[in-house]
């Protein structure tokens, strides 16, 4: 059931029309019921894999607070994430390992036949394997208290909005949520459905317009100009953008809908002036899940530069397989990872980066800095959207033959300009809060809210047999 589909509008209209007229106890089994039955939709037989997750991490989590013993401790935290890691590690890693000793089998000059297996990579298994990992690590940290009955834990888990493509939850910030009365006001409806025709106009208008580029351009490179490849690097830089950011206020949107306020995820990454303010940006659930269950248990900062540099690359290289089985990703880790350490070699050692005094001069630094973190990231895409490490190879090799640079696509352009704009006026309100909610009147949220609907549906009858999913689904 993908979010940009009449089905799933229906759906969360009939959830919501019947979560109204229910009390908590009531409205968490039926966000519960809804939850697994959206999951079903896709496949039922996997919901069994989220329920065999939620079973054992549940009463994990509660062996876990009542342990006395540190090591029992220990072992109850190693078995709880030995049986998440082994069922994400099987249906996400198995055949790219075994594809990976082949090809290095037969560069040792061995022919090794070895058998693919038939599996089908489970809907969202990234996002709610991370999700119950953070549940028990906090348990076993004493960050948060376990849940005090299964259908509580089940949702945080499996609810929803956010199931297939993050945010990734702290159960800290959801659990709460769930066992306390929540409180729908106008406000939070508005902004509930202002950040739902946002997400939608972000997906149907944006990243839905800028997908025939992006094929086009990664389909056959050999036979373009450099500037219609820079145009499909442009392109897929904001259709992911797009896409992704598009998802995630649908998903808080719906959110708020049902009394949720659910995290942050992207806040304007294209406007970052430094590839560590990116990652601060970008996916921030993901990025702070990296950090503290990952680059800080390496030992993060505290043991000195050399080993800081190996934990950021090796962080950033995980960051890349989590999101795909194949070396492309892991090779876009790696060169994150090596942006973040050759950041933190010229410029945190340092100290302050340059400031001037002059507005202007600040103005076109910060402009300059934006520019060229933009572009790092935007040529990194290149491997990520790369089938394989010859394409991503091929791609670049023509990119930069500077064979008709200036052929660069208005449209690209122009929808790119729009998602700026769309942050910078976001940015704007979220720094002027105060100014916003006194100049906002009904009336005109009313007519943005209109115009953005308007658009969405225009660019829906366009695309109504193209209909396209969430490029972040796939991980």
């Amino acid at each position: 059931m993908a979010f940009n589909s009449l089905t799933f509008i229906l759906f969360i209209f009939l959830v919501f029309c019947i979560y109204l007229r229910l009390p908590l106890r009531h409205q968490n089994i039926l966000l519960l019921a809804a939850s697994y039955f959206f999951y079903c939709w896709w496949d039922w037989r996997f919901s069994f894999l989220i329920l065999t997750t939620t079973i054992s991490d549940y009463y994990i989590g509660k062996a876990i607070y009542e342990e006395q013993s540190s090591s029992r401790k220990i072992r109850l935290l190693t078995t709880s994430v030995s049986v998440n890691l082994v069922i994400l590690g099987f249906f996400k890693y198995c055949n790219f390992f075994i594809e990976s000793l082949a090809t290095f089998l037969e560069l040792l000059g061995i022919q090794a036949h070895l058998p693919v297996l038939q599996i089908i990579l489970p809907l969202g298994i990234s996002y709610y394997t991370f999700r119950s990992l953070t549940y028990t690590i906090d348990v076993y940290r004493g960050q948060t208290r376990p849940a005090q009955n299964i259908i509580d834990y089940a949702l945080f888990v499996s609810f929803f909005p956010q199931l297939v493509s993050g945010p990734i939850e702290r159960a800290r910030d959801l659990l709460p949520q769930i066992t306390t009365k929540r409180s729908i006001t106008y406000e939070s409806l508005a902004r509930g459905i202002s950040l739902i025709l946002t997400g939608y106009f972000k997906k149907i208008a944006i990243a839905d317009s800028l997908a025939p580029f992006v094929s086009t351009a990664f389909s056959s490179p050999g036979t373009l100009s450099s500037g219609e490849l820079l145009t499909g690097v442009y392109a897929f830089s904001f259709q992911l953008y797009a896409d992704f950011s598009g998802y995630t206020d649908i998903s808080r949107g719906i959110g708020l809908l049902l009394g949720f306020r659910l995290a942050e995820n992207f806040r304007a990454p294209y406007l970052s002036k430094n590839i560590t303010e990116f990652w601060r940006r970008w996916h921030i659930s993901l990025s702070n899940w990296l950090r503290d269950y990952l680059y800080i248990s390496l030992g993060g900062n505290r043991q000195g530069s050399l080993r800081t540099y190996c934990n950021l690359i090796l962080t950033m290289l995980l960051c890349g397989l989590w999101h795909g089985a194949a070396w492309t990703y892991v090779l876009w880790g790696a060169v994150h990872g090596l942006y973040l350490m050759l950041h933190r070699i010229f410029f945190r050692n340092r100290g302050k980066e340059d400031n001037f005094r002059q507005p202007l001069m600040q103005w076109l630094l910060n402009l300059i800095k934006t520019l060229i973190t933009f572009h790092l990231v935007a040529f990194a895409w290149i491997l990520f959207r790369a089938v394989t490490l010859n394409d991503a190879f091929y791609y670049f090799v023509n990119l930069f033959r500077y064979e008709g640079l200036m052929r660069i696509d208005h449209t690209v352009i122009f929808a790119c300009l729009v998602v700026i704009c769309l942050d910078m006026v976001e940015t704007w309100f979220e720094t002027h809060a105060w100014l916003a909610d006194r100049r906002m009147r009904r009336p005109v949220r009313y007519a943005l809210a209109q115009i953005l609907f308007i658009s969405a549906v225009t660019a829906a009858i366009a695309h109504v047999n193209t209909l396209t999913p969430f490029i972040y689904f796939q991980f």
